[in-house]
């Protein structure tokens, strides 16, 4: 497997509502197809992948977004963040974001969404504006507000085994509390 064949399955095979909804079948498509790559990518091994943009971003949705499919709803969902954080600030340095389309440099970004530091949070803003896609801004400040305010997602708590506090469990209790 290549990562083109990740970009093909991401970008092209399927239909792009799918990026954001939680769809048990769907999720068991890509643990089948791509759960070797997985293993493969928090293993290091897909390095040769960042050699160029379309392969550092390959290995960024298989990092950051495959995980969040394929280990729904466990701490597995959020273990591989680090390392696609990582690769993500790697390709940014190299200058392999400006290479991708918008809707591409989007997931290159993700990775900085995803992150629980606040410092993090103010370059994703940065990056989210600089695409110019009010859509990812709105969303990048809602993430941030929460980053901003509790220094964590609170609605991973649970998952990851941590205590909530009260005015994480009251806020946990609104609209639009979790993503």
């Amino acid at each position: 497997m290549t990562y083109h064949d990740v970009i093909a399955f991401w970008f092209h095979e399927i239909d792009s509502k799918q990026w954001w909804i939680k769809d048990v079948q769907f999720d068991s498509v890509i643990r089948k197809r791509f759960g070797d790559l997985h293993k493969k990518a928090n293993a290091n091994e897909l390095f040769a992948w960042r050699d160029n943009a379309l392969g550092s971003l390959a290995e960024i949705i298989v990092l950051d977004q495959f995980s969040r499919h394929m280990y729904r709803d466990t701490a597995l969902a959020f273990a591989s963040d680090a390392l696609a954080l990582a690769l993500s600030q790697q390709a940014i340095a190299k200058g392999f974001d400006q290479a991708l389309p918008q809707n591409q440099r989007g997931f290159m970004y993700l990775p900085f969404m995803h992150s629980e530091s606040s410092v993090i949070h103010a370059t994703a803003l940065e990056l989210y504006e600089s695409l110019g896609n009010p859509e990812n801004i709105a969303f990048e400040l809602k993430h941030k507000a929460i980053i901003d305010r509790f220094g964590r997602y609170p609605h991973r708590n649970a998952i990851l085994g941590r205590q909530t506090t009260q005015e994480e469990h009251a806020f946990l209790t609104q609209p639009d509390s979790s993503f």
